[in-house]
């Protein structure tokens, strides 16, 4: 029985290996397939009618194909980010040195950074329709606190430095992106805070122009993290390119995370599938069965033991299982949280590596139920929960627990 995202080639190149290693400890073992990917998987069975196409946002008030949101989602990650990497690549100030009564231009900008702290960032807004004002409010008093913070950096990572043509609406968004980070700390937020786009712009303006900037656009700022898109996932994904290549993006994605969707919505035709493999392979063998599944196979197989009477199976064998942390949080089809499981239940082995972070332990869920088997890989994650199936030793252990 195989996991998630599995369709019929790599099922089939996976059994062969199973095939291989159950004959090399077990010859006697009739192994019997249960595939279910192309039948119970998800797939997009409209073409992707669902996806916002590209030309609907041209119509989009600031929605230009070429908008670079990389920046803020660079400064999500790190609100200094934009500071730290000029001061990387940053060349010396030709026309600096010393001279009298000479300050340095990105001193000079701390010091009036500072000042925002004294006055209020939307001190002078003549009106709030841009939503400005209500967003400093809402920040409260972390701007002042990271205005200080972004003056400190300012002086100490680039004095000396040569000066950037947008320097005043850089130290801006960094301040904005700053307060908003420690907002959500000093509120122990445990989901992003909300904040309009439109009014963080303007409050970065706002702020902009109090500092004596004159340039409010990211394109400048874009061209620092254009280098950085390819070699970071997470603003990989902000990148116009994959925006527009979303459809192609999910559709590799989709059968992975939409297998588990569409399981937890509509699992009982799979349940089924397994339950009728099952009693066919009984009607042609005499021998014992032995359910072996991975990953969504074993919620599914889980599920269904569960749920009704043990279908005659003698010993289920999960690899790579969620089961027993689904129980916990109550999140099984089969069993809630709080019952038992039924007697009919067959003896339940489940085999996990420590490395591979989609694989539970059920021991201290099931007490005296189940019986977890851990193996060393000697993979990292996520390779490590694909890799069970390779490994040797596996097999010399399922072949220990077979009737």
């Amino acid at each position: 029985m195989h996991g998630t995202g599995v369709r019929e080639d790599s099922y089939r190149t996976s059994y062969q290996r199973v095939a291989r290693g159950l004959a090399r400890v077990r010859p006697d073992v009739n192994l019997v397939p249960c595939y279910w990917g192309d039948t119970y998987g998800a797939h997009l069975a409209l073409g992707g009618a669902s996806f916002p196409e590209r030309e609907q946002d041209r119509a989009l008030p600031g929605a230009a194909a070429d908008d670079p949101l990389a920046v803020w989602a660079l400064l999500e990650q790190d609100p200094l980010a934009e500071i730290e990497l000029l001061a990387e690549s940053a060349g010396e100030d030709e026309g600096g040195g010393f001279a009298p009564g000479r300050v340095d231009p990105w001193d000079a900008l701390a010091a009036r950074v500072r000042a925002l702290a004294e006055t209020g960032p939307a001190a002078d807004a003549p009106d709030d329709s841009d939503g400005a004002a209500a967003l400093a409010g809402e920040l409260g008093p972390q701007l002042t606190a990271a205005a200080l913070r972004v003056a400190e950096e300012l002086s100490l990572r680039l004095s000396g430095t040569a000066r950037g043509r947008d320097a005043e609406s850089m130290a801006a968004r960094a301040v904005v992106a700053l307060a908003t980070r420690l907002t959500e700390h000093a509120q122990d937020a445990e989901e992003p805070m909300p904040v309009d786009g439109a009014a963080r712009d303007a409050l970065v303006g706002l702020l902009t122009d109090r500092l004596g900037g004159t340039d409010r656009g990211l394109k400048g700022a874009a061209s620092w993290v254009g280098g950085r898109l390819l070699g970071d996932p997470f603003l990989w994904t902000v990148s116009p390119a994959v925006q527009a290549g979303r459809r192609r993006l999910t559709g590799k994605i989709l059968p992975e995370s939409g297998d588990i969707l569409r399981y937890q919505g509509r699992g009982a035709g799979l349940r089924t599938r397994i339950a009728d493999v099952v009693a066919l392979t009984r009607e042609r063998e005499d021998g014992p069965v032995v359910l072996l599944a991975h990953s969504l196979g074993g919620i599914a197989s889980f599920d269904l033991l569960a749920m009704e009477p043990s279908h005659g199976i003698d010993l289920l064998v999960t690899v790579g299982s969620q089961a027993p942390f689904l129980y916990e949080i109550d999140a099984l089809t089969g069993l809630r949280r709080g019952d038992e499981l039924p007697a009919t239940f067959p003896r339940w082995i489940n085999v996990y590596d420590r490395r591979d972070l989609l694989g539970f332990v059920g021991e201290r869920v099931f007490p005296g139920r189940v019986t977890d088997v851990r193996v060393n890989l000697r993979q990292p994650f996520p390779r490590s929960h694909t890799a069970y199936f390779a490994y040797h030793g596996l097999y010399e252990r399922i072949a220990a627990e077979l009737p």
